[in-house]
């Protein structure tokens, strides 16, 4: 399957964590999802490493659906659908 297919055509909001160290992209990602009502989907890319664990266990312990995830040249992309 292709990222053109596998990824998701939109998002709701988007947060640029470009830069920012563990734990703050997952942080900033929380607060923007509180803001945001229920199944509204969030883009967040990341540049730090640690963050592709940060994500998956986040969405899986708070219930949201991470819906797509990219990794490109140091840079992490995710899609997460709030519960």
């Amino acid at each position: 399957m292709s990222d053109a297919v596998a990824r998701p055509a939109a998002c709701d909001a988007e947060l640029d964590a470009s830069g920012l160290n563990c734990p703050l992209p997952l942080l900033k990602a929380k607060m923007e999802l509180n803001r945001l009502a229920s199944g509204a989907v969030l883009k967040v890319i990341a540049t730090d490493a640690g963050s592709q664990r940060d994500f998956r266990t986040f969405a899986r312990l708070a219930g949201h659906e991470l819906l797509h995830e990219e990794a490109d040249a140091g840079v992490y992309r995710y899609w997460l659908r709030k519960a």
